[in-house]
């Protein structure tokens, strides 16, 4: 880690950056019928006989059964990894693809037949903490423990970028594989801002300068995905923590009793971002678009800056002009911030998960134990333009796209002064009523004091929660 402790940006990781992102939104109630999970599963294969090579006891011809987000990356990455494993072990994979993750799979979750991998990320991924509550994760700490596939004198949890394990960690127990290295800020195209005649702004009145030429141009000053207000969040968000530092982060991941309340980096934050609405400076229309609506409208010049995190380049590959010039900017300060504007979130995502009550979890524990090797982070990087938790874990030919490269760009630049919120995986809840909170702002039907009460109220109800106590970051 960084200096700070907080920090998941180091030497080793400047190499990498991009995502596959999630969008938290409210979903239906879920898992209602749950069992509990816990026991060892016996509808999947014989048990293979466990050794050095074979950690798990994974079966000889045994099925596995996959299913993955189908969203900007696509899931070519994921079939290329299935036909290795099915010609390593002999197994025969089954495939999904698809962007309903919860739709998918609730009724095979309450039904007690889940897939044995989940790539559960999108609109509608499952809550990682109703699943963890419901004893449906099995816990991964066995393959942080089992030896590398690249060297097996190492274990597979020295391999990891910092940050990893504390960001798929739920109630202090490892339980989903955050695959994919994600930066978070603003996006513009570099050749609108040189036409324009455009410098890319450190501070937020220089942001709002821009927003301002932009509207004089008949643009819109900012554009965001306004029905997944998930968007917005990230520059309340990081207005907040590099207003206020990594104690004011830490406070909200933490659900302090003044974390939104009393904390004036917060009120600041949500006052800088309600300017650009009270100053007509977002592109019309766009707190009712989706977010593939409102980024394919940046990408036809109608806005001059987009939120969001570094999938975007993925996500957008077909509606953005060869000539765009995509680039990656943190989100700029506000006065007298205790973090730089070279700070940027940046950590962890894209979830993976092995049910407990996997079939085959044998399987499933050695497909995630794959994934982490040097082999199959690079066939991700190929695919999907994005690269991975693995410490140097992509052959150096691969050749990353622009707006990546920007985003590796500043990861460098920000070198150990990087962050990261927790509370969005360990709080669903409370996500969404910030969320809702946010969405309101936008449509200037609350003031910024009522969304620190909302927000504070959000916190103080997930703080009742008796489970909270086992979430806590120092």
């Amino acid at each position: 880690m960084g200096s700070t402790g907080e920090g998941f940006g180091r030497r080793d990781l400047i190499k990498r950056s991009a995502a596959l992102g999630l969008i938290s939104v409210p979903t239906m109630s879920f898992l209602s019928a749950c069992a509990s999970g816990g026991e060892d599963t016996t509808k999947g294969p014989d048990k293979g006989a466990v050794s050095k090579e074979n950690p798990f006891g994974v079966a000889k011809g045994g099925k596995m059964d996959v299913v993955v987000f189908k969203g900007g990356f696509g899931d070519d990455y994921a079939k290329a990894w299935e036909a290795a494993f099915d010609k390593k072990w002999g197994t025969t994979s089954s495939h999904l693809g698809t962007q309903e993750i919860t739709g998918k799979l609730q009724t095979r979750f309450n039904g007690g037949n889940p897939p044995d991998v989940v790539d559960n990320s999108g609109a509608q991924k499952i809550k990682l903490d109703v699943l963890f509550k419901s004893n449906q994760l099995a816990d991964l700490t066995p393959v942080l423990d089992a030896p590398s596939l690249d060297d097996p004198t190492k274990k597979v949890r020295d391999t990891l970028i910092a940050g990893t394990i504390e960001q798929g960690t739920q109630g202090g127990k490892f339980v989903s594989l955050n695959y994919v290295y994600t930066v978070y800020g603003f996006w513009y195209s570099g050749k609108l801002f040189k036409e324009k005649g455009w410098t890319p702004p450190k501070t937020w009145d220089e942001f709002l300068a821009v927003c301002a030429k932009a509207k004089e141009a008949g643009l819109g000053g900012l554009a965001h995905q306004g029905k997944y207000p998930y968007y917005i969040n990230v520059v309340i968000m990081d207005l907040i923590a590099k207003k206020g530092g990594l104690d004011a982060m830490k406070a909200i991941d933490n659900l302090e009793p003044n974390a939104f309340e009393g904390n004036a980096a917060a009120l600041a934050a949500v006052e800088a971002v309600y300017e650009v609405v009270e100053k007509d400076l977002l592109l019309p229309g766009t707190n009712g678009l989706t977010h593939t609506e409102s980024q394919t409208a940046w990408n036809q010049y109608k806005a001059a800056f987009i939120p969001s995190g570094s999938w975007l380049e993925n996500e957008q590959l077909k509606q953005t002009p060869d000539d765009f010039d995509m680039q990656f900017l943190p989100v700029p300060v506000l006065a007298d911030s205790k973090l730089p504007f070279d700070a940027i979130r940046a950590g962890a995502g894209e979830p993976f998960i092995v049910p407990e009550k996997a079939a085959n979890k044998a399987g499933g524990l050695e497909f995630i134990r794959s994934m982490l090797s040097r082999e199959w982070s690079t066939v991700f990087a190929q695919q999907a333009n994005s690269l991975t938790v693995v410490k140097d874990g992509v052959d150096p030919g691969v050749k990353l796209r622009p707006g990546t490269q920007s985003a590796v760009a500043a990861l460098k630049a920000a070198g150990s002064n990087t962050f990261n919120y927790l509370y969005p995986d360990w709080y669903s809840e409370m996500d969404t009523a910030i969320q809702d909170a946010s969405n309101e702002l936008m449509a200037k039907r609350i003031q910024p004091k009522e969304w620190i009460k909302r927000a504070q109220a959000a916190v103080n109800k997930a703080a009742q929660d008796p489970g909270a106590k086992n979430n806590r970051r120092s």
